[in-house]
């Protein structure tokens, strides 16, 4: 992976590193994953607020975390360039967004299962759901090129995510809350679209001329 210039994009290299580094000290000690994990009924019994943030940064495995990564690291340093040069907040709109979406997304989850001790989930998808839709708010048919080789647009990518997660939420394997990717995604459009309408309204219209020209295959 090639981190680029720091000083681009630093909150996102900052937050990948935190959760790559945070996610391998959980995969080889139990207890720091029992503590961070989130769990609603915890969470309501014993007021542990913080699980809603520090769930997002531990994942299930090296592939959980890979993927995660991967699709945070392309979206999240355009989104949060975007954010910089386009005086949308810079990096702290970019940090508000991430921490928010890390929320937001969890708490259908914890409204359904806080009186279900024995529901567990963990992973940064409902945050790095917000940031792919957040970017593609702006770039919906750049490409990108999956394993290196296949092209495909931003917005494609994006559903194929989302497909993904339905999928892999209705086996419900493992603590992966793919519900909230869901969540995430509409958080992620919502609050970036407040800023842009809020900081900087004149870039709608470019937003709005952008979907007019598809490009499933991206440009």
């Amino acid at each position: 992976m090639n981190l680029g210039d720091f000083s681009n994009f630093p909150a996102t290299i900052i937050i990948l590193l935190i959760n790559i580094i945070v996610s391998l000290l959980g995969f080889y000690n139990r207890n720091i994953t029992e503590k961070a994990i989130m769990w609603p009924y915890g969470v309501k019994r014993h007021q542990q607020y913080y699980r809603f943030i520090s769930s997002g940064f531990i994942h299930a495995d090296f592939m959980h975390l890979f993927f995660n990564m991967f699709t945070f690291y392309f979206f999240g340093q355009n989104l949060e360039k975007i954010f910089i040069y386009g005086r949308l907040g810079g990096s702290i709109s970019f940090i508000i967004l991430y921490f928010l979406a890390l929320i937001v997304s969890d708490l259908p989850s914890y409204f359904k299962h806080k009186d279900d001790s024995n529901y567990l989930s963990l992973g940064a998808s409902g945050a790095v759901s917000a940031v792919v839709f957040g970017s593609i708010l702006f770039m919906p048919w750049d490409s990108i090129y999956i394993w290196g080789a296949i092209k495909i647009s931003a917005a494609l990518y994006a559903v194929l995510y989302i497909v993904y997660c339905v999928y892999m939420s209705k086996r419900n394997i493992g603590n992966v809350n793919h519900d909230a990717h869901l969540w995430g995604s509409l958080f992620g459009l919502i609050f970036t679209f407040l800023i842009v309408a809020v900081l900087q309204p004149d870039l709608i219209g470019l937003i709005l001329e952008q979907l007019k020209h598809p490009s499933l295959l991206g440009n």
